[in-house]
């Protein structure tokens, strides 16, 4: 989101909480650009959010705080609603006390929709969350909606799909797959033994695609005056302002997006078992493996996403597939073995 809104011409002030080991890899490359400011605070400290509105006054402010590790948040289930609900709170108080003007947007999730009715998902599903993370943020849309009808703000919640890329942390399924498929393949090259990749449901379904395309559609989402002629009256926001759905429209089981890594590896082999047994074997090796214990206590089974009402309105679609994204992230993971092995 920050390299678009540079790309736009816009000054970027990139929030951080203040942590005593630094995490900058996903913007390390933004540090040196001179639209671009690194500023400290936390979605969760009222104080610091109200600071930097009042100080920055933003055009836009754009809010992807959260604890965002869907299977982690049973483990931590109040640490996720209070960033993913109450830190969008002390968000829309900040704007609407000092920069009422401001165009605010929370990322919302399919994991809202949860134990769904019908496929594919679209705008009008209810929403039927399974984890303390869905229902946080379903908890924030209600918020949003509320500020932006009580305070006539423009504010609104975008239900994104599954958007991965190459920068996605490594505790999540997609990047653990591709980083793990990295770690094999040095090991193959070196003819060492190693650790299966161990996963979870193979089977659940999902919606993917790639951020990249995602965060065309959140500017898309809040400048939707230049695409819509029926929102150009700022006194009809609170009527007209939508909120969409992204997606791609495909589902994929966790198994394919693994069968199109492997390919991209150059790993050949087969799946053998059923179930907790399930097993990709290559030349005898174990390559993925099941392991109960990264099952859900509540799993959404499929996400299918439909958002042919952004396409219409907005005149937003993805361009990067699912196939292509897959392999963007294999590409990207596989040659950090071959430089560690030649560091070694």
């Amino acid at each position: 989101m920050a390299d678009l809104c540079i790309s736009k011409g816009h000054e970027v002030y990139g929030m951080v909480r203040r942590t005593s080991t630094s995490n900058d890899i996903n913007f390390k490359h933004l540090l040196d650009k001179p639209k671009f400011h690194l500023v400290y605070g936390d979605s969760l400290d009222g104080f610091s959010i109200d600071t930097l509105v009042r100080n920055i006054n933003p055009d836009y402010f754009v809010n992807f705080a959260a604890q965002s590790f869907v299977g982690c948040s049973w483990d931590i289930p109040e640490e996720t609603f209070l960033a993913g609900a109450v830190g969008v709170l002390k968000c829309l108080e900040a704007i609407r006390k000092n920069s009422p003007n401001c165009r605010f947007y929370n990322a919302g999730s399919s994991e809202q929709f949860g134990d769904v009715v019908y496929c594919p998902q679209d705008e009008k599903h209810p929403f039927r969350p399974r984890s303390p993370y869905g229902a946080a943020k379903v908890a924030a849309q209600a918020l949003v909606k509320v500020y932006r009808e009580s305070y006539n703000l423009y504010a609104i919640q975008g239900m994104l799909f599954n958007h991965e890329s190459e920068r996605r942390g490594e505790e999540f399924v997609t990047r653990k797959i591709t980083k793990g498929i990295g770690r094999i393949v040095r090991a193959l090259q070196r003819s060492e033994s190693f650790e299966p990749i161990k996963l979870g449901n193979l089977d659940a379904k999902r919606d993917w695609s790639h951020s990249q395309d995602f965060v065309e559609g959140v500017w898309r989402m809040l400048n939707q005056e230049k695409y819509r002629e029926e929102v150009k009256i700022p006194k009809l926001w609170p009527k007209s302002l939508r909120e969409y759905v992204l997606s791609s429209n495909e589902t994929h089981t966790v198994r394919e997006f693994i069968d199109i890594a492997l390919k991209e590896a150059a790993i050949e082999g087969q799946w053998s078992g059923t179930g907790v047994d399930e097993k990709f074997i290559s030349n005898g090796s174990v390559i993925v493996s099941v392991d109960p214990k990264f099952f859900r206590p509540a799993e959404v089974d499929i996400l299918l996403g439909d958002s042919s009402l952004i396409r219409k309105e907005l005149g937003w679609k993805p361009n990067i597939s699912f196939e292509n994204l897959v392999k963007r992230m294999v590409k990207n993971d596989l040659p950090h073995a071959k430089e560690a092995q030649g560091q070694e």
